[in-house]
């Protein structure tokens, strides 16, 4: 999906690289750089010789493509037999994106990655379906993750967690001049052919090794 104007992200709660890229700056946005919700959240092994970023939006069709088609393999095939190290960068495109990111991050980390595979998986149930609200949606998928009402209501009010995560993702934006997502980097090189398969993702990470 390609970038528009997103100066409404940081408007209040939602309504109806740099060496680590951008993981150490979060006292530059509000938030102490202790602050866990803005920590690294990976999946794989520490000592891949691989290490694959993804910048994805939770309300983008593409990333949700990638996600029902090509990343199940990779987990089997890359992921789980410690190939690659997969990290994930929060790129949200639209306000209901942005909060989705907030509820992600406010899990414990190794709760981050099933929740965000889940959101992409049925995105068309929660967040594109006629005649729903996708607020509520994300909501009730909250609940099911862990998150009750009460914290749901207060993670979306939480203008230092959304400023942050807004913050990162201009930073990386610019540094790395993403122009959509989802957007690769396999051991920090772009690699924007990998979308389009299974196979072709493969390729690139066995050029990588």
């Amino acid at each position: 999906m390609t970038l528009g104007r997103r100066a409404f992200l940081v408007a209040g709660p939602a309504l109806a690289a740099v060496a680590s890229f951008s993981s150490a700056h979060a006292e530059e946005n509000g938030l102490p750089s202790t602050d866990p919700r803005m920590g690294p959240r990976v999946l794989g092994s520490p000592d891949a010789k691989v290490q694959v970023d993804e910048w994805f939006s939770l309300t983008c069709s593409h990333c949700a493509h990638f996600a029902q088609t090509i990343f199940p393999q990779i987990k089997t095939n890359l992921i789980d037999t410690g190939k690659i190290r997969y990290r994930y960068h929060d790129f949200p495109l639209d306000q209901v994106a942005l909060l989705a990111a907030m509820l992600a991050r406010s899990l414990p980390a190794d709760r981050y990655a099933p929740f965000v595979d889940d959101l992409l998986r049925t995105q068309d149930q929660w967040a594109f379906a006629q005649n729903i609200d996708p607020i509520q949606e994300l909501k009730k998928r909250a609940v099911l993750a862990g998150i009750s009402a009460a914290e749901f209501d207060k993670i979306n009010a939480d203008n230092a967690l959304r400023e942050a995560i807004v913050n990162r993702q201009d930073r990386d934006g610019a540094f790395l001049q993403i122009q959509g997502t989802p957007y690769f980097r396999i051991n920090d090189v772009p690699a924007p052919d990998v979308v389009s398969s299974y196979d072709a993702f493969a390729k690139a990470v066995a050029k990588a090794s």
